[in-house]
């Protein structure tokens, strides 16, 4: 057994035998056969090649391989090949890691351009199923992308897609849908990002997106917020009533009442449960998963909205319905996310269901006295830090609750039985019956 010598170019070639190699009678150690080339027996019993070589002074020992892999032939032949490369002056360790290397690169050029746009996208999306903020986000975050950057680029390698692609996409909805071109471009950038994590691609650096913008121009509406169009808190109870009287089914009607007395968010609504509803607190809590902060939040409901929803209750359990949903479709599934808009269009009404929680905003500072933050709170909205709002919630459900009922009184009676104070009139249409 030898376990040293860094030139064995003056020892005997062919020491050892196939007989030898195979014995399991062999301490751990490094048995000589020839020109440095060793066998090396490990602790565990596993046997590997290894080639001593002195090269500019240094010591290196470079791994050829298992006898399992290559038998003892093999080992001297790729040893061979080591000595000439030395005998040239070429590290032979190095000169491997370099083809490696370049190995490597070719097989990740390969899948760079066998990996399209959407496949890298797909990808992406799956992997951070977990992440999204509810389902509803997840399908948006996509659906953008297969609606404006797939059919441009999505069949392109991923590596391939340059500023062109992507003005492709952008440009056509820069001007005349700011917020959406946004969202789209940032979700491209994403996938990009990703891609070149996953040596799918070469990162794009930040002078490429400087010059994407730059290319697609200034826009004063990608600058500034789009706010939902509100109506005039004046004109509430008028267009509430209007609305029942309209072509929509009645739980169409119930869930846009309903959603404009809790001030909540039209998929708050659509996706609203039975046992999210509270009865002992009279209050309507919605899970964090179903909220925009991610947080639960507890709506104190108005009598009206209660009264509103026992008899609702009553109504379903005589019909024998099963859904566990408040307002669901004929089908017993959630509503479209679109039902609202679309009853809106249809009877000519010029505002989104969005917008009445700032109609609720406007109303409750300009004709109440209940502080900002506990609007703030009603709307779900953050307020203050931590301690702040870890005070709201264990102290103001009640006085929220009392805002609500305002709420509701100045909608369903106040209002009512006064005319509009705003400019702007609702008038129907002697033709159609619209507003």
């Amino acid at each position: 057994m030898h376990n040293g010598g860094n030139n064995a170019g003056m020892t005997r070639r062919n020491q050892l035998t196939d007989v030898a190699v195979k014995s399991r009678n062999k301490a751990p150690g490094y048995y000589l056969d020839g020109h440095g080339l060793y066998l090396q027996v490990s602790a565990s019993g596993s046997r590997s090649w290894v080639l001593r070589y002195t090269l500019q002074g240094r010591v290196r020992e470079m791994g050829l391989g298992s006898t399992d892999d290559f038998p003892l032939a093999l080992a001297r032949e790729r040893a061979q090949r080591a000595r000439q490369l030395l005998a040239d002056g070429i590290d032979p360790i190095d000169h491997r890691n370099a083809a490696r290397a370049t190995r490597d690169a070719e097989a990740k050029a390969a899948v760079a351009q066998a990996t399209t746009f959407e496949q890298c996208a797909l990808e992406f999306h799956t992997a951070n199923r977990d992440e999204w903020r509810n389902a509803k986000h997840a399908a948006q975050w996509i659906n953008t992308l297969r609606v404006y950057a797939f059919p441009k680029f999505g069949h392109v390698s991923i590596d391939s897609v340059s500023k062109t692609e992507i003005l492709s996409a952008i440009s056509p909805i820069w001007k005349t849908k700011a917020e959406t071109a946004g969202r789209v471009l940032q979700r491209v950038r994403t996938v990009l990002n990703y891609g070149a994590a996953k040596d799918y691609c070469r990162g794009r650096d930040a002078e490429f997106w400087e010059q994407v913008r730059l290319a697609l121009g200034t826009n004063e509406r990608a600058k500034k917020v789009e706010h939902h169009s509100a109506c005039p808190y004046s004109e509430v109870a008028q267009l509430l009533e209007y609305v029942k009287g309209g072509p929509s089914t009645e739980v169409v009607k119930l869930a846009f009442e309903f959603t404009v007395l809790t001030a909540a968010r039209s998929g708050e609504t659509r996706g609203a449960t039975w046992t999210e509803i509270d009865w002992e607190t009279a209050s309507w809590v919605i899970p964090d998963d179903r909220m925009k902060a991610g947080k639960v939040h507890r709506v104190p409901l108005s009598q009206h909205v209660l009264a509103m929803l026992k008899s609702l209750k009553v109504r379903r359990e005589d019909d024998g319905a099963t859904s566990a949903l408040i307002f669901p479709n004929n089908k017993g599934q959630q509503l479209s996310d679109m039902v609202f808009t679309q009853l809106l269009r249809r009877m000519g009404v010029p505002y989104t269901m969005h917008g009445f929680r700032a109609t609720f905003r406007t109303w409750a500072t300009e004709r109440t006295e209940f502080p900002h933050e506990m609007v703030e709170m009603a709307l779900a909205h953050a307020v203050g830090d931590e301690t702040v709002r870890a005070y709201m919630r264990t102290t103001m459900v009640e006085r929220r609750r009392e805002l609500m009922e305002h709420w509701a009184a100045h909608v369903l009676i106040r209002e009512a039985q006064q005319p509009p104070d705003s400019n702007v009139e609702l008038v129907k249409n002697p033709e159609t019956g619209t507003i």
